[in-house]
């Protein structure tokens, strides 16, 4: 046994408020990688519900990595969400219906900033919200309440609204060796074996494993 199945929707049954999230998506504009996680007592299950204005016609996806930490109240909202500013109204006309459907706006005139990426071993905080098109790096972790508007570089800890890096987690040095590494395409065995260095406070061990 090399750790919990990362086919299992709740890894320890002990604790069904902690969700694979890979393992409950229906919609294949969401790509979720091994063992990231989505935390909420009431409805872990329901991830989905938490990424808003999604909508095939726009064709932009999320997509996070494996190992990641999702507290509950988490909002990824996607480029749905962004109104036509070209024009004297930015009002949404065309989805009200009675007639207004025929308003049916080009994608090009559209705010659209692409697909929205989160790294692996990223930590995200309870009630973060997401903004379209942005990247998290690798390694990073986001203070509770955030709102993410622009991308975060790896291994930082970043807070506030609108979220700003205040700390690199590492030095550049390691930041950069980690980056090589990419622990988490490890086999689950390799893992197992080298738990103490990915969770323990001597930071060089982990420039000790072959």
């Amino acid at each position: 046994m090399f750790g919990p199945n990362p086919d299992a929707i709740h890894p320890n049954e002990n604790i069904p408020s902690i969700c694979y999230i890979k393992n409950t998506i229906t919609r294949p504009n969401i790509i979720v990688g091994d063992y990231t996680y989505y935390d909420d007592p009431q409805n872990s299950e329901n991830f989905e519900a938490h990424v808003t204005h999604h909508y095939d016609f726009i064709g932009d996806k999320l997509i996070i990595g494996k190992f990641c930490a999702i507290a509950k109240g988490v909002e990824f909202i996607m480029n749905g969400a962004n109104h036509r500013m070209n024009s004297i109204s930015t009002y949404p006309f065309n989805i009200m219906g009675g007639g207004w459907e025929s308003s049916v706006p080009d994608l090009k005139d559209l705010p659209l900033k692409g697909d929205t990426i989160v790294g692996n071993d990223v930590w995200i905080g309870q009630n973060v919200t997401v903004m379209p098109g942005v990247q998290i790096g690798d390694g990073s972790v986001i203070g509770a309440y955030s709102v993410v508007a622009s991308d975060i570089p790896a291994y930082s800890i970043a807070v506030g609204n609108p979220c700003r890096t205040i700390k690199k987690r590492f030095d550049d040095s390691l930041t950069e060796y980690l980056l090589e590494l990419k622990w988490w395409d490890w086999s689950p065995e390799k893992i197992f074996a080298n738990l103490e260095a990915l969770t323990g406070a001597d930071l060089n061990k982990i420039k000790n494993i072959e």
